[in-house]
């Protein structure tokens, strides 16, 4: 609808509830001639006369009243809309829509999330797993949460967890099958089990750490999963040496179900962050789940 056009529509709402021209134009913020010629351009727009227009009253005519009938209800409605929207900007209240990498949405936002719960009740969560990178702006998040290096650019950018370390694990049956290996090199005679990226469809490389140095290697891929949960009970039920976040493995390596092997050689990825449009204005909701991030 044309901007003059709901402009006069609202300036023909206002005339009637105030009675008068004078009045309308004090509450507005107008001159009265101005609010009368945009009357009569809204009058001729329609084709039709609203108001009955005397030096002493002033009435809406048949149509006009038809038209208040659809009208006020349809302000009210924007009104309490404007309403809402000041309150979602003003205490935590909404929806806010996250894209997160596994590792970081198990380990990181998730375990935070009955804290937002408890302190922002009205504060909903919408955590969607993606290990692939997302154009967050197009995809409609109010975030992403990804590894240092990772990042969209014209983002605002909050760390939120420290670095992740990695850890080479098998179970203990397979070790006494195979053996230890030793170093890395070691692997190429090993059943390893190996991560396929949903989103790029590439393998997991497998990188290591020797005097301070990193390096990756190539390693038999005996068992191929898109699952980090199925990747660790591949590994317990015998199928290889596996690759997990030490906070994944670190119940199975303290009951013994899991031994580390490599010590020393896993790399540790960076820390996790949180980023956002810097061109958004954030909700309260928004603020209030990165407040709860950040702790």
């Amino acid at each position: 609808m044309e901007r003059e056009l709901w402009s006069g529509l609202a300036v023909f709402a206002e005339i009637v509830e105030a009675g008068s021209f004078a009045r309308a134009a004090t509450r507005l913020g107008l001159s009265a001639s101005a609010l009368s010629h945009a009357m009569r351009t809204l009058e001729g727009r329609l084709g039709i006369r609203l108001l009955d227009r005397t030096t002493r009253s002033l009435s809406p005519t048949g149509a006009g009243e038809q038209l208040l009938l659809r009208l006020r209800p349809a302000m009210a409605s924007v009104e309490d809309m404007l309403a809402e929207l000041d309150q979602a900007r003003d205490r935590p209240v909404g929806r806010v829509r996250v894209n997160a990498h596994r590792p970081a949405a198990v380990h990181v936002v998730l375990p935070r999330l009955a804290t937002l719960a408890q302190r922002y009740p009205d504060v909903a969560v919408e955590l969607v797993v993606n290990d692939g990178l997302v154009d967050i702006v197009a995809e409609r998040f109010d975030c992403g949460v990804r590894h240092a290096g990772g990042l969209q650019g014209d983002m605002i950018s909050v760390r939120i967890s420290e670095p992740m370390e990695l850890v080479f694990a098998a179970a203990s049956a397979y070790l006494d099958a195979h053996g230890v290996p030793e170093t890395p090199d070691d692997l190429g005679a090993h059943r390893c089990i190996s991560y396929r990226h949903t989103s790029s469809g590439a393998l997991h490389r497998w990188d290591f750490v020797r005097d301070g140095e990193m390096f990756g290697r190539a390693v038999p891929e005996t068992f191929i999963t898109n699952d980090a949960d199925l990747m660790r009970d591949a590994a317990l039920s015998g199928l290889g040496i596996v690759c997990l976040l030490r906070l994944q493995a670190a119940p199975c390596l303290l009951d013994g179900s899991l031994t580390e092997v490599l010590p020393g050689c896993a790399p540790v990825l960076a820390a996790n962050h949180l980023y956002y449009p810097s061109r958004r204005q954030p909700s309260a909701a928004f603020r209030a789940f990165l407040e709860v991030m950040r702790a």
